[in-house]
């Protein structure tokens, strides 16, 4: 049965696992196995899909599988997308910060869209973006063998470029001003406050999704009476719609929103720190700890929201950079020698100013990523699914020699 089990690498169990060890990987199965008469049971987890498949393999040595009900003590370990494939780019930018708990929902595809439109947003040039494109799009097509690692990164890569190339277009951004492409919306430098509230819009909007999903996350976890009063559950929501109405209502002149936007905080504010007071465990010092918490909590929306104006900040050093690369072009270019010198400049002047703020672009995107919106989507970090499978070995019979355990036993431990 041990045997099976391990050919079958589907079940994961709570052992720990010593690589190159494949009789002692036995051994400390068989130890922990439940004996009752001529009776053993092995515990573990194992995907449902793969059911069918174990069940098929143990039939033959009179053995099955037999559902249990998950204890509720215990968090189940996370397999997502089934386990099959290599996971998705997306989906690694999500398991750098942790593993998704058993419980919330995958918030992968999400997280990889917000990182590329914050990306573009700083990144906006539809030149710069045609360049990271056509490098996606090279990655794709694997030729250079050293950046073979890197080729399922390709669509990330290339909706990057796509990104920057749409802002790069709304900011008539080409190599710099150029004039290569018109202005569909405004020039940063000539517009930055405009820009400024942009970013801070773009901010609001993903902050409203991270509370969407982290009030559906609490939800899941330990329905309404934890989703009601969390930080990041309903409670946050609704002062975070607060401060939104009384930003509208202070710029409109509206004195019944600026009324709503006080009554909405102080209600969302009464169920934090019931909250917050509840997880301290009650008494004076819990309702003082509360308190300085919940004062935390204010100014920390704030200063959450405020951090998304690097979104134009970032927007803003590009184009600089790349108008003064420009700007020095245009002064050394004449029909004699000295053109050399401004192509010379330009090129050199578009590829430091690409290296040095893609790096910084990517850098802010992650950053803003993993403490602005992933700290409310996310309360606790799962454990991920690690099958069970020692690594090929062969063990002989104490009398005949014959190998009892296949050859050709999976040995790898398989991350979601």
């Amino acid at each position: 049965m041990l045997a099976e089990v391990a050919r079958a690498a589907v079940v994961e169990l709570d052992l720990p696992y010593t690589p190159g060890n494949g009789p002692a990987e036995l051994d400390k199965a068989a130890a922990a196995a439940i004996i009752s008469g001529p009776s053993a049971a092995l515990v573990g987890w194992m995907p449902l899909h793969a059911v069918p498949e174990l069940t098929a393999a143990l039939a033959p040595l009179g053995a099955a599988v037999v559902p249990l009900p998950p204890p509720r003590w215990i968090q189940p370990p996370t397999l997502l997308g089934g386990g099959s494939g290599t996971p998705r780019v997306s989906r690694t930018l999500v398991e750098t910060y942790g593993t998704v708990p058993y419980e919330d929902l995958d918030p992968s595809r999400l997280a990889g869209i917000a990182y590329v439109m914050m990306f573009g947003m700083m990144f906006g040039d539809v030149g710069h973006g045609a360049v990271l494109f056509a490098a996606g799009l090279l990655l794709r097509s694997g030729r250079i063998r050293k950046l073979a690692k890197l080729q399922k990164a390709w669509l990330f890569v290339s909706g990057a470029g796509l990104a920057a190339m749409f802002f790069g277009a709304l900011y008539g951004e080409a190599f710099g001003p150029t004039g290569l492409v018109p202005v569909l919306w405004l020039e940063p430098l000539a517009n930055p406050v405009p820009l400024l509230v942009a970013g801070l819009g773009v901010g609001a909007f993903l902050l409203a999704g991270a509370y969407a999903l982290g009030t559906l996350n609490r939800l899941r976890e330990g329905g309404w009476g934890r989703a009601l009063y969390a930080r990041s559950g309903v409670a946050g929501s609704l002062l975070f719609l607060a401060v939104g109405l009384l930003v509208w209502g202070l710029a409109a002149g509206a004195a019944l929103l600026t009324a709503a936007a006080a009554l909405i905080a102080f209600g969302a504010l009464v169920f934090i720190f019931i909250g917050l007071f509840t997880e301290a465990g009650g008494g004076p010092t819990a309702a003082f700890q509360a308190v300085i918490e919940l004062v935390d909590t204010v100014i920390r929306l704030g200063s959450n929201l405020v951090s998304f104006a690097r979104l134009a900040a970032f927007g803003l050093t590009h184009a600089a950079l790349l108008a003064v690369v420009w700007e020095a072009t245009q002064a050394l270019w004449e029909p004699d020698w000295r053109s050399g010198a401004a192509i010379l400049v330009f090129i050199v002047g578009n590829t430091a100013t690409f290296a040095l703020e893609a790096l910084v672009a990517g850098i802010q995107a992650l950053r803003l990523e993993y403490y602005e919106l992933f700290s409310r989507i996310f309360q606790s970090e799962g454990r991920p699914f690690r099958p069970w499978s020692p690594p090929p070995t062969a063990v002989l019979a104490p009398a005949t020699g014959a190998p009892l355990v296949p050859s050709g036993a999976a040995a790898e431990r398989q991350l979601p």
